[in-house]
């Protein structure tokens, strides 16, 4: 499968060594509108450089696209792909509104393409140590979800685009959030209910730098996210208390869970974890490609987004969002 890719920023080094260690894939083309950057991420490889991405679909060289840009830019570049007969592979979040997420799915159904969704948290080993031992019904249910993550979000630190309402969407809510509403959703095993959202404005900056959500789900998880922008101490860290014991994540040490006061490591931490994550998802996107089920169902990469949307409206109204009884079930 050629492959095409989107967008030279910060993750492109990650697709790019995923298509080179997976058989039957090779990177064609990279496109962005900083050439410099499109030949950057292209370096080493046999790829053609572009700066359009419709005169890249027009060379006839991709079989299958990543869309790894600005937010708002999804779902019209996943349209021109789906149009051009290539399969299609858009980095979270899925689209800006619920309107782009339906017409993004709408348009690669009606033009026969394949479409996945880039959650990537879905394939972290040590998110995948936790997802197996919920499974395995040893701990019991999961009752209550505490997700606490750090992020920079001060006016230089990264693309002016991200600091654009209109085309990032959002801020830390919507691009750091969803991940952690992501994960929270997967491994706490339901829907939102409900969502009761801060957010702070810091540094002039015109999207959310800091934010959290509580969030309830249909199955009576409750959810609480907190997002801080430039804290003194870094951190990505999940706690998730079940009825027999507490599981712990965190991608730079790994998941360990405590019983009765005793602990055990389920995964620790390697170098290698997020190219493994980012190699296992392309070869989800190749399996949907040959007519699997997605990894990340579409219907969960709307929710994540309905979420983050309903969010900002609480955070403004300084209310609880409910959501509507027939869109919560599992």
């Amino acid at each position: 499968m050629r492959i095409g890719l989107i967008g030279a920023g910060a993750v492109a080094p990650f697709h790019m060594r995923a298509a080179t260690v997976l058989d039957g894939m090779q990177i064609a083309a990279v496109c962005d509108i900083d050439a410099a950057a499109a030949r950057r991420a292209a370096a080493g490889t046999a790829a053609a450089v572009f700066t359009d991405h419709r005169a890249m679909l027009d060379a006839g060289l991709v079989d299958a696209v990543i869309v790894n840009t600005p937010h708002a830019l999804h779902l019209p570049m996943a349209a021109d792909v789906a149009a051009a007969g290539a399969h299609v592979m858009v980095e979270k979040p899925m689209a800006t509104t619920l309107q782009d997420c339906d017409r993004i799915a709408s348009v690669c159904a009606d033009a026969g393409v394949a479409l996945t969704v880039g959650h990537i948290q879905h394939f972290m080993p040590d998110k995948l140590a936790a997802r197996k031992i919920i499974d395995s019904g040893e701990l019991g249910a999961v009752r209550l979800i505490r997700d606490n993550r750090s992020t920079d979000y001060r006016p230089g630190t990264r693309s002016p685009w991200f600091f654009s309402p209109t085309i990032a969407g959002g801020g830390v809510l919507i691009n750091i959030g969803g991940h952690c509403l992501d994960r929270s959703l997967w491994l706490g095993g339901g829907r939102a209910l409900e969502v009761l959202a801060s957010t702070v404005n810091r540094f002039d900056s015109p999207v959310e730098t800091d934010g959290g959500m509580l969030v309830r789900l249909d199955n009576g998880v409750s959810v609480t996210i907190s997002v801080i922008s430039d804290p003194a101490t870094r951190g990505d860290r999940m706690t998730i208390v079940c009825d027999r014991g507490v599981i712990e994540l965190d991608p730079r040490v790994g998941t360990t869970v405590q019983v009765d006061g005793r602990s055990r490591s389920l995964h620790v931490a390697g170098e290698g974890d997020i190219q493994r994550a980012f190699t296992a998802q392309l070869a989800d996107f190749a399996a949907v490609v040959d007519g699997a089920e997605p990894a990340v169902p579409l219907a969960h990469a709307r929710h994540v987004v309905e979420i983050v949307l309903a969010a900002y409206d609480s955070a403004r109204e300084g209310a609880v969002v409910s959501f509507a009884a027939e869109e919560a079930v599992a």
